[in-house]
């Protein structure tokens, strides 16, 4: 069970991504403090950071995780950005911009960045 769980969870949490990207960006939280847009807008790097470590653990639990592999899914992660985005500009109360897509960018790559000094390297996969 544990094995389908992890298999699944990166497809579970781009479901996620793309039901919060549908509601308007107060909808599930809104603060009163100056600070609120600025933390929303840094969400951008953790989520789709968190987006490839899920993909990096799918390949882990096979014993599949190889700097190629790392690859795909760092792939994957910043074009579900880009995916995102794009649905992101046809939702009403969304918007959709280029620093977005450079944001998600950023945040797949500094995670890519530690998977690959951290554990690639000393595994020499």
């Amino acid at each position: 069970m544990m094995y389908f769980s992890i298999k699944i969870a990166p497809f579970v949490y781009m479901g996620l991504i793309w039901i919060l990207s549908s509601l308007p960006h107060d909808a599930v939280i809104d603060t009163p403090y100056s600070w609120d847009r600025a933390f929303k807008e840094s969400l951008h790097l953790i989520a789709f950071g968190i987006l490839y470590l899920l993909f990096v653990l799918s390949f882990a639990v096979d014993g599949k995780l190889t700097h190629k592999t790392s690859k795909i899914a760092a792939a994957i992660a910043i074009s579900y950005g880009f995916i995102d985005e794009l649905h992101q500009y046809f939702v009403p109360y969304r918007s959709a911009t280029v620093i977005d897509i450079v944001k998600d960018t950023i945040g797949v790559l500094v995670a890519y960045y530690l998977i690959r000094r951290f554990y690639l390297t000393k595994k020499g996969a």
